[in-house]
Protein backbone atom coordinates (compact mmCIF):
# COMPACT_ATOMS: atom_id res chain seq x y z
CA UNK A 1 0.00 0.00 0.00
CA UNK A 2 2.73 2.33 0.81
CA UNK A 3 4.61 1.42 -2.40
CA UNK A 4 1.54 2.36 -4.70
CA UNK A 5 1.15 6.00 -2.26
CA UNK A 6 4.66 6.73 -2.79
CA UNK A 7 4.42 5.77 -6.54
CA UNK A 8 1.28 7.97 -7.02
CA UNK A 9 3.68 11.13 -5.22
CA UNK A 10 6.06 10.40 -7.62
CA UNK A 11 4.29 10.56 -10.40
CA UNK A 12 1.94 13.89 -9.89
CA UNK A 13 5.58 15.29 -8.88
CA UNK A 14 7.13 14.42 -12.15
CA UNK A 15 3.70 15.38 -13.97
CA UNK A 16 4.27 19.21 -12.64
CA UNK A 17 7.76 19.51 -13.00
CA UNK A 18 7.08 18.50 -16.88
CA UNK A 19 4.20 20.84 -17.33
CA UNK A 20 6.35 24.01 -15.70
CA UNK A 21 9.11 22.65 -18.31
CA UNK A 22 7.27 23.01 -21.11
CA UNK A 23 7.45 19.08 -22.22
CA UNK A 24 3.48 19.24 -22.35
CA UNK A 25 3.32 22.22 -24.40
CA UNK A 26 2.45 19.49 -27.54
CA UNK A 27 -0.96 18.37 -25.53
CA UNK A 28 -2.12 21.59 -24.92
CA UNK A 29 -4.74 23.61 -27.49
CA UNK A 30 -2.46 27.17 -29.30
CA UNK A 31 -5.51 29.10 -27.58
CA UNK A 32 -4.84 28.58 -23.90
CA UNK A 33 -1.62 29.19 -24.66
CA UNK A 34 -0.55 33.11 -24.42
CA UNK A 35 3.26 32.31 -25.04
CA UNK A 36 2.99 30.10 -28.16
CA UNK A 37 0.29 33.07 -29.58
CA UNK A 38 2.58 35.65 -29.08
CA UNK A 39 5.37 33.64 -31.05
CA UNK A 40 2.54 32.51 -33.91
CA UNK A 41 1.03 35.81 -34.40
CA UNK A 42 4.49 37.38 -35.10
CA UNK A 43 3.56 41.25 -33.41
CA UNK A 44 6.82 43.04 -34.92
CA UNK A 45 5.12 42.02 -38.50
CA UNK A 46 1.90 43.22 -37.35
CA UNK A 47 0.44 46.19 -39.59
CA UNK A 48 -3.28 48.19 -37.91
CA UNK A 49 -5.35 48.67 -40.89
CA UNK A 50 -7.47 51.49 -39.66
CA UNK A 51 -11.54 51.02 -40.89
CA UNK A 52 -13.25 53.62 -42.12
CA UNK A 53 -15.34 54.18 -39.47
CA UNK A 54 -12.17 54.71 -37.21
CA UNK A 55 -11.49 57.95 -39.02
CA UNK A 56 -10.40 60.55 -36.40
CA UNK A 57 -12.91 62.92 -34.93
CA UNK A 58 -12.63 66.38 -34.43
CA UNK A 59 -15.00 67.06 -31.28
CA UNK A 60 -15.74 70.56 -31.15
CA UNK A 61 -16.12 71.55 -27.29
CA UNK A 62 -18.96 74.21 -26.91
CA UNK A 63 -16.76 77.34 -25.09
CA UNK A 64 -19.29 79.63 -23.03
CA UNK A 65 -19.50 82.72 -25.16
CA UNK A 66 -18.55 85.93 -23.04
CA UNK A 67 -21.70 87.74 -21.02
CA UNK A 68 -23.25 90.26 -23.50
CA UNK A 69 -22.90 93.90 -21.87
CA UNK A 70 -26.82 94.62 -21.17
CA UNK A 71 -27.52 97.47 -23.95
CA UNK A 72 -28.07 100.73 -21.94
CA UNK A 73 -32.08 101.21 -20.89
CA UNK A 74 -33.35 104.69 -22.19
CA UNK A 75 -34.74 105.79 -19.28
CA UNK A 76 -38.70 106.08 -19.59
CA UNK A 77 -40.09 110.02 -19.41
CA UNK A 78 -42.01 110.21 -16.39
CA UNK A 79 -45.58 110.37 -16.38
CA UNK A 80 -47.45 112.37 -14.07
CA UNK A 81 -50.94 110.99 -13.26
CA UNK A 82 -52.23 114.51 -12.04
CA UNK A 83 -51.01 118.09 -11.47
CA UNK A 84 -53.04 121.21 -11.40
CA UNK A 85 -51.94 124.59 -11.96
CA UNK A 86 -54.08 127.81 -10.16
CA UNK A 87 -55.60 129.93 -9.16
CA UNK A 88 -57.30 132.10 -11.88
CA UNK A 89 -59.60 135.12 -12.43
CA UNK A 90 -61.98 134.43 -15.35
CA UNK A 91 -59.88 136.60 -17.62
CA UNK A 92 -56.55 134.87 -16.61
CA UNK A 93 -58.52 131.58 -17.21
CA UNK A 94 -59.76 132.29 -20.59
CA UNK A 95 -56.23 133.32 -21.68
CA UNK A 96 -54.38 130.72 -20.03
CA UNK A 97 -56.73 127.96 -22.02
CA UNK A 98 -56.71 129.33 -25.00
CA UNK A 99 -52.61 129.44 -24.90
CA UNK A 100 -52.80 125.68 -23.95
CA UNK A 101 -54.45 124.90 -27.82
CA UNK A 102 -51.28 124.97 -29.20
CA UNK A 103 -50.48 122.13 -27.01
CA UNK A 104 -53.17 119.31 -27.96
CA UNK A 105 -53.96 118.02 -24.71
CA UNK A 106 -57.29 117.04 -25.61
CA UNK A 107 -59.30 115.29 -22.30
CA UNK A 108 -55.69 115.59 -20.18
CA UNK A 109 -56.77 119.04 -19.48
CA UNK A 110 -59.73 119.88 -17.30
CA UNK A 111 -60.90 122.94 -16.15
CA UNK A 112 -62.25 123.24 -12.85
CA UNK A 113 -63.77 125.85 -10.65
CA UNK A 114 -62.46 127.30 -6.82
CA UNK A 115 -63.76 128.77 -4.20
CA UNK A 116 -61.10 131.25 -3.19
CA UNK A 117 -60.82 132.53 0.52
CA UNK A 118 -59.01 136.21 0.97
CA UNK A 119 -55.96 136.16 0.51
CA UNK A 120 -53.17 138.72 1.80
CA UNK A 121 -50.36 140.21 0.08
CA UNK A 122 -46.88 141.78 1.11
CA UNK A 123 -46.01 144.70 -1.74
CA UNK A 124 -44.30 147.58 -2.80
CA UNK A 125 -47.11 149.95 -4.07
CA UNK A 126 -47.10 151.00 -7.42
CA UNK A 127 -44.36 153.02 -9.10
CA UNK A 128 -44.25 155.96 -11.70
CA UNK A 129 -43.87 153.37 -14.84
CA UNK A 130 -42.23 149.85 -15.58
CA UNK A 131 -38.64 151.71 -15.90
CA UNK A 132 -39.17 152.80 -11.95
CA UNK A 133 -40.27 149.06 -11.33
CA UNK A 134 -37.34 147.76 -12.59
CA UNK A 135 -35.45 149.30 -11.07
CA UNK A 136 -36.95 148.84 -7.41
CA UNK A 137 -36.19 144.88 -8.61
CA UNK A 138 -32.45 145.80 -9.23
CA UNK A 139 -32.63 147.27 -5.67
CA UNK A 140 -34.36 144.26 -4.09
CA UNK A 141 -31.85 141.46 -5.59
CA UNK A 142 -29.31 143.41 -3.94
CA UNK A 143 -30.70 143.26 -0.67
CA UNK A 144 -30.83 139.43 -1.05
CA UNK A 145 -34.59 139.41 -1.76
CA UNK A 146 -35.37 136.92 -4.76
CA UNK A 147 -38.77 136.26 -4.60
CA UNK A 148 -40.86 138.73 -5.94
CA UNK A 149 -42.53 139.80 -9.59
CA UNK A 150 -43.27 143.15 -10.97
CA UNK A 151 -46.86 143.60 -11.41
CA UNK A 152 -47.96 144.41 -15.33
CA UNK A 153 -51.51 143.57 -15.50
CA UNK A 154 -53.95 146.12 -16.03
CA UNK A 155 -55.14 146.69 -12.31
CA UNK A 156 -54.85 149.06 -9.54
CA UNK A 157 -51.45 147.83 -8.27
CA UNK A 158 -49.61 148.24 -11.97
CA UNK A 159 -45.87 148.55 -11.59
CA UNK A 160 -45.71 147.91 -8.17
CA UNK A 161 -44.01 144.76 -6.86
CA UNK A 162 -45.25 141.52 -5.02
CA UNK A 163 -43.15 140.51 -2.71
CA UNK A 164 -45.67 137.30 -1.58
CA UNK A 165 -48.96 136.39 -1.22
CA UNK A 166 -50.26 134.37 2.13
CA UNK A 167 -53.76 133.06 3.31
CA UNK A 168 -53.56 134.41 6.54
CA UNK A 169 -52.53 138.23 7.68
CA UNK A 170 -50.19 136.64 10.66
CA UNK A 171 -48.38 134.85 7.97
CA UNK A 172 -48.16 138.19 5.67
CA UNK A 173 -46.72 140.06 8.60
CA UNK A 174 -44.14 137.15 9.67
CA UNK A 175 -42.73 137.78 5.98
CA UNK A 176 -42.71 141.55 6.08
CA UNK A 177 -40.66 141.61 9.24
CA UNK A 178 -38.18 139.25 7.60
CA UNK A 179 -37.96 142.15 4.55
CA UNK A 180 -37.68 144.96 7.15
CA UNK A 181 -34.86 142.94 8.37
CA UNK A 182 -32.91 142.71 5.51
CA UNK A 183 -33.71 146.81 4.80
CA UNK A 184 -37.08 146.33 2.83
CA UNK A 185 -38.86 149.65 4.30
CA UNK A 186 -41.45 150.53 1.64
CA UNK A 187 -43.45 147.18 1.64
CA UNK A 188 -46.80 146.95 3.44
CA UNK A 189 -49.55 144.23 4.01
CA UNK A 190 -53.00 144.68 2.04
CA UNK A 191 -55.78 142.53 1.03
CA UNK A 192 -55.44 140.29 -2.28
CA UNK A 193 -58.47 139.25 -2.95
CA UNK A 194 -61.82 138.92 -1.11
CA UNK A 195 -63.45 135.34 -1.66
CA UNK A 196 -64.20 134.62 -5.10
CA UNK A 197 -64.55 132.42 -8.12
CA UNK A 198 -61.47 131.07 -9.45
CA UNK A 199 -60.25 128.53 -11.73
CA UNK A 200 -57.55 126.10 -11.52
CA UNK A 201 -56.37 123.57 -14.63
CA UNK A 202 -55.82 120.02 -13.69
CA UNK A 203 -53.43 118.37 -16.35
CA UNK A 204 -53.62 114.67 -16.43
CA UNK A 205 -50.81 112.05 -17.93
CA UNK A 206 -48.54 114.54 -19.16
CA UNK A 207 -44.58 113.36 -19.93
CA UNK A 208 -41.85 115.96 -19.09
CA UNK A 209 -41.71 117.20 -22.60
CA UNK A 210 -45.22 118.27 -22.32
CA UNK A 211 -45.09 119.78 -18.85
CA UNK A 212 -42.09 121.74 -20.35
CA UNK A 213 -44.31 123.27 -23.03
CA UNK A 214 -46.95 124.32 -20.15
CA UNK A 215 -44.17 125.57 -18.19
CA UNK A 216 -43.32 128.37 -20.49
CA UNK A 217 -46.93 129.05 -21.35
CA UNK A 218 -47.23 129.26 -17.25
CA UNK A 219 -44.12 132.38 -17.33
CA UNK A 220 -46.75 134.26 -18.18
CA UNK A 221 -48.64 134.09 -15.79
CA UNK A 222 -46.04 134.04 -12.48
CA UNK A 223 -48.12 134.02 -9.30
CA UNK A 224 -49.77 130.28 -10.72
CA UNK A 225 -48.06 127.28 -9.59
CA UNK A 226 -47.91 123.94 -9.78
CA UNK A 227 -49.41 121.78 -6.89
CA UNK A 228 -50.76 118.30 -6.35
CA UNK A 229 -54.42 117.42 -7.42
CA UNK A 230 -56.73 117.80 -4.49
CA UNK A 231 -59.67 116.89 -6.38
CA UNK A 232 -58.61 114.95 -9.56
CA UNK A 233 -61.63 114.44 -12.26
CA UNK A 234 -63.03 110.96 -12.84
CA UNK A 235 -61.00 108.77 -14.99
Amino acid sequence: MLKILFGSLLLINGGLFAFQQGYLDSLIPPSHEPTRLKQQLNPDQLKLVPLASDKPVTEKVATAEPEKTPERVEKVAEVLACTEIGNFDATEAKNFETKLTALALGDRLARRPIQENARYMVYIPPLANKEAADKKAGELKRMGVDDFFVIQDHSALQWGVSLGIFKSEEAARNHLAALNQKGVRSARVGTHSVAANKFAFQLRRIDAATKSGVDKIREGFPRQEWRECSNPPAA
